[in-house]
């Protein structure tokens, strides 16, 4: 049972999964308030809020049946006729 446990929390940390714990969100937002400073800090979170809006849309218009599609006549033209071509005799 001990080494199931010890497996498993090998297998959480390795998947990345206690990268969003408390303190390493503090430092990830240390470090976006130095490199990109207070004034742009809500510009970045309101152009990824739209971006993620926009993801979210272009997912559920795939997932969404296609309206009917209007059958158009079209009338095509009939195909040429082969040309015939002469053969020189090779000398």
């Amino acid at each position: 049972m001990r080494v199931a446990k010890a497996t498993s929390r090998r297998m959480y940390s390795m998947n990345l999964g206690g990268l969003f714990e408390g303190p390493h969100l503090l430092i990830l937002l240390a470090l976006l308030f130095v490199f990109f400073g207070a004034k742009r800090l809500p510009e970045l979170g309101k152009g990824i809020g739209e971006g993620l809006k926009g993801f979210k849309e272009g997912i559920k218009g795939v997932t969404d049946p296609a309206p009917p599609v209007q059958a158009q006549s079209v009338t095509t033209p009939p195909p040429a006729a082969p040309v015939e071509q002469k053969q020189t005799p090779v000398a």
